[in-house]
């Protein structure tokens, strides 16, 4: 903050000296009668009158009337005044050499040394005073811009993909095919009727049914009802 503040100092003090220069510029200072002076010209009035043709005149210059204090004053009168060279009621006066007159209002300003006879023979002056000329305002000196500081831009999260639901169908369990021992058992055939189904022995089929596979051990209930089948087929087809 130290640092602002030095900085806003500079460009105040900048800025005002740059008001005062542009001022100084604009303000003309006129030494009346150049080398001559503010003194009895020898030639007459036409002197004063020559000098100021090759004047510009404007609002805030300064006529430099230079003159020994004692000898001659300045006073400036009104128009009427001027002809005549009255030194009554003057508009202001200064005695003191040298003296310097500041231009506040344009228009046509009158100026005679009331001293003597010093304005009848030629001590007189009259100028043209034009309104001051536009001076372009000074511009200001940009304040420093301090640059704001900017945050670092925020990640985005990357979004956690959804997993898709499994579609994946599992096998059926198959069902474990029954035992032999489970096995219904066969009943057996009536006496007197065809055995039905397409499993049933022709008559001309004397084949015996194999026996049971030796993992399974038939039980006494399945083996003896076989056996009594076996003995009645043969005898039911033999008679």
């Amino acid at each position: 903050m130290s640092g602002l503040k030095f900085n806003l100092v500079v460009i105040m003090a900048l800025m005002l000296a740059s008001v005062q220069f542009h001022d100084t510029v604009a303000q003309t200072t006129h030494v009346v009668g150049d080398a001559l002076g503010w003194n009895i010209p020898p030639n007459g009035p036409s002197a004063y009158t020559t000098w100021a043709s090759g004047q510009t005149f404007r609002v805030g210059d300064v006529l430099l009337f230079n003159f020994t204090t004692g000898f001659h004053n300045v006073a400036e009168v009104a128009q009427a005044a001027y002809a005549p060279c009255t030194t009554a009621n003057p508009i202001s006066i200064a005695t003191t050499g040298p003296a310097r007159v500041t231009l506040n209002a344009p228009g046509t300003h009158y100026y005679i040394c009331t001293v003597g006879t010093h304005c009848q023979i030629g001590q007189k002056l009259t100028i043209n005073v034009s309104a001051a000329s536009a001076t372009p305002a000074p511009s200001p000196t940009p304040a420093p811009v301090i640059p704001t500081p900017v945050s670092p831009p925020t990640a985005t999260p990357t979004p956690t993909p959804t997993p898709a639901p499994s579609t994946t169908t599992s096998p059926p369990t198959s069902s474990p095919a029954p035992s032999s021992d489970e096995a219904s058992p066969i009943s057996p055939p009536t006496f007197g009727q065809s055995p039905s189904g397409s499993n049933a022995p022709s008559p001309t089929d004397t084949t015996i049914l194999p026996p049971p596979s030796p993992s399974s051990a038939p039980s006494f209930t399945t083996v003896v009802p076989f056996t009594f089948l076996a003995i009645a087929l043969a005898f039911f087809y033999y008679i």
